[in-house]
Formats: C-alpha cells, sequence, structure tokens
C-alpha cells in the first residue's frame, strides 16, 4: 500500500466524521448518515489494503 492511499483513506475518513458532526449540530439526519457512511467506507478500504499488504509481506516471509 502506498503512503497515497493510506493518506487518501485517512482523508476520507475525516470528511466522513466532519460531516457527520455537522449533521449532529444542524440535527440533519441525512448528513449524518452520509458522514457515518463515509467513514465507515473508508475503514472498510483501509482494512482491504492492509489485508493485501499483509498477504505480500507473508509471500515475502516464504520466498526469501
Amino acid at each position: 500500500m502506498s503512503f497515497t492511499d493510506k493518506a487518501k483513506n485517512k482523508v476520507e475518513e475525516l470528511s466522513g466524521a466532519a460531516r457527520e458532526r455537522i449533521g449532529d449540530m444542524t440535527d440533519n439526519e441525512r448528513m449524518r448518515a452520509e458522514g457515518a457512511n463515509q467513514q465507515s467506507d473508508a475503514r472498510a478500504r483501509q482494512a482491504g489494503e492492509n489485508v493485501k499488504e499483509a498477504g505480500r509481506n507473508a509471500k515475502d516471509a516464504f520466498t526469501k
């Protein structure tokens, strides 16, 4: 996983958190839900990238 992928996922997660908080403050349920969804999507992408990286590391450990 590249640094840019990690950074993009983190920015997306933080953006979702901000959107969720704004939805809380303005009592806008739709914005709150969109923010929560955006956060969970970013976390899922990050988890997928972590799994791929762990697979590559395991492969490298066996090929050395």
